[in-house]
């Protein structure tokens, strides 16, 4: 976000009314002494380029290939994911939960937000939204059919309730035919949705179909 923005007429803009707020707000910090420029622009290239859940789908990846990096996950979660280099706010306490054919695990903050930042980036309006918070742990099953997940009625459904001392990782199970991928590829199947427990993996076709994936 450079200082440049305000030059164009925001009458033409095509920037939603909530974000022409976020700007007007930032320009008001600004002018007021209240923040420096600089570090809302390091703060801003943090969450574009370095935090969010293409590096969660690189941890999904790893263990998928490397069993020993799985294995250092179940143990420690944030200290493999920080061998990646994912660190940083929010992420001080992660744990894994693993997809199984019997299980599937869920993900939800019910008394705020609280979400796993380096791995995950911010979280989506519907995370943080009271609806998904209640329901996602009095109907699950209910929760994740709107989501276009459909699990056999044998599968048990997990619910991870997330707290500022623990924020959770879901590993989703690896996609059928995907034997000789390498990583990169891998990670083209992991979604948000499949890390937070609202999603599966994708297909490489589906994958494909989708541009590489979220």
């Amino acid at each position: 976000m450079s200082g440049d923005h305000h030059d164009h007429d925001h009458d033409s803009s095509e920037l939603s009314p909530t974000a022409l707020r976020v700007r007007a707000l930032e320009s008001l910090l600004v002018e007021k002494g209240y923040v420096e420029q600089a570090a809302l622009d390091k703060l801003i290239d943090t969450y574009e380029h370095k935090v969010g859940p293409r590096n969660g789908a690189r941890v999904v990846a790893r263990a998928w290939s490397d069993p020993a990096y799985l294995e250092r996950l179940r143990e420690d979660a944030t200290a493999a994911i920080a061998e990646l280099d994912f660190t940083g706010r929010q992420g001080e306490h992660i744990v894994i939960v693993e997809n199984t054919p019997d299980v599937h695990n869920m993900v939800v903050c019910t008394l705020c937000s609280c979400y796993p930042w380096p791995v995950l980036g911010l979280p989506p309006v519907w995370y943080k939204s009271p609806p998904y918070r209640s329901r996602a742990v009095i109907d699950p099953r209910g929760v994740l059919s709107e989501f276009g997940v459909e699990l056999p009625e044998e599968t048990e459904i997990r619910v991870w309730d997330s707290t500022a001392e623990v924020r959770y990782l879901v590993i989703p199970m690896r996609p059928d035919h995907t034997e000789g991928l390498d990583e990169e590829a891998l990670a083209a199947l992991v979604t948000r949705n499949a890390m937070i427990g609202t999603g599966i993996a994708l297909s490489p076709e589906e994958a494909c179909a989708e541009g590489g994936g979220e």
